[in-house]
C-alpha cells in the first residue's frame, strides 16, 4: 500500500531523511518510534508530500506520489492525517467539520454525508458532540473528531503524527482505544507515536529511526524484548523506566 524507495530530505544544511526503504502492506500497522529530531514526523508527512522530498519515489497503492496538481490531490483524498494540534475548523459545528470534504472533494449529496458523519461520530464516541463547536469539545474529543474528519473520506490509509503528544494523560486512552479498533478493523496505518503501550498491543511492526534513518524494523514482540542495536536498546531504557 505504501512504498518508499531511497527517499531524501533536507531542510538547509540539515539531512532529516537518508535513504527511508519502507513497504507497508495493506492492513499493515507500522509504528514509528525514536528520540527527538530522528525523522518521524517528516517521513509521515512525506507520504502524502505535505513535506516535499529531495529525491527518491513513494507510491501509494501502487501509484507514484505526483508532485503537485490535481492528481497529487485525489491521491491526497485517499490517504488520511491526523495531527498533533487537530486542526479542525474553529468556526464549524464538528458535524459540519466531518462533513466538509466529502461534500467539497468527493461530491457526496448532502444527505449522505451528514448520515455517514453521524455514523462516524458515534463510532469514535462523542455523536452527542455533532453540533457542538471545537472549542466546547475537550481534547480528547477534539482528536476523535479529528479522526473521524479523516476517515470520512474513505482513505486507503491513515498517518498518524503524534495524535496524543498535546492532550492531557487522561484523554490519551481515549483516542487510542479508537485507533486501536481501527487496527483491528484492518486499517493500514503509520503511526509516530511516543506511546509505548500502543506500539506493543496495535503494531504489526516497529520502525525506530534514529539519525534520519530507520535503524531497526521489528515485531513489537522482538523490538521491546531483544532490540538488536545499542542506540534502541538505550532509547527504550530511558523511555520505558518512566
Amino acid at each position: 500500500m505504501i512504498s518508499m524507495r531511497e527517499v531524501e530530505k533536507h531542510y538547509g544544511d540539515l539531512h532529516v531523511l537518508r535513504s527511508i526503504n519502507l513497504d507497508v502492506p495493506a492492513r499493515q500497522v507500522a509504528v514509528v518510534v525514536g528520540p527527538s529530531g530522528s525523522g518521524k514526523s517528516t517521513l509521515c508527512r512525506t507520504i502524502n508530500r505535505l513535506e516535499p522530498i529531495d529525491s527518491g519515489e513513494i507510491h501509494v497503492d501502487g501509484q507514484r506520489l505526483p508532485d503537485e496538481g490535481r492528481d497529487l490531490a485525489r491521491l491526497r483524498a485517499d490517504v488520511g492525517m491526523v495531527f498533533q494540534s487537530f486542526n479542525l475548523f474553529g468556526h464549524h459545528t464538528v458535524l459540519d467539520n466531518v462533513t466538509l470534504a466529502p461534500l467539497k472533494v468527493r461530491r457526496s449529496a448532502r444527505a449522505a454525508a451528514r448520515e455517514e458523519a453521524m455514523e462516524l461520530l458515534a463510532r469514535v464516541g462523542i455523536a452527542d458532540k455533532a453540533d457542538r463547536f471545537p472549542a466546547e469539545l475537550s481534547g480528547g474529543q477534539q482528536q476523535r473528531a479529528a479522526i473521524a474528519r479523516s476517515l470520512a473520506m474513505r482513505p486507503k490509509v491513515m498517518l498518524f503524527d503524534e495524535p496524543t503528544s498535546a492532550l492531557d494523560p487522561e484523554m490519551v486512552g481515549e483516542v487510542l482505544d479508537v485507533m486501536t479498533s481501527l487496527a483491528e478493523e484492518g486499517m493500514t496505518m503509520v503511526v509516530v507515536t511516543h506511546e509505548m503501550g500502543f506500539a506493543r498491543c496495535a503494531a504489526d511492526r516497529v520502525l525506530f529511526m534514529d539519525g534520519g534513518r530507520i535503524v531497526e524494523d521489528a515485531p513489537p514482540e522482538e523490538f521491546f524484548g531483544s532490540p538488536r542495536g545499542e542506540r534502541a536498546t538505550s532509547f527504550l531504557a530511558s523511555i520505558l523506566s518512566h
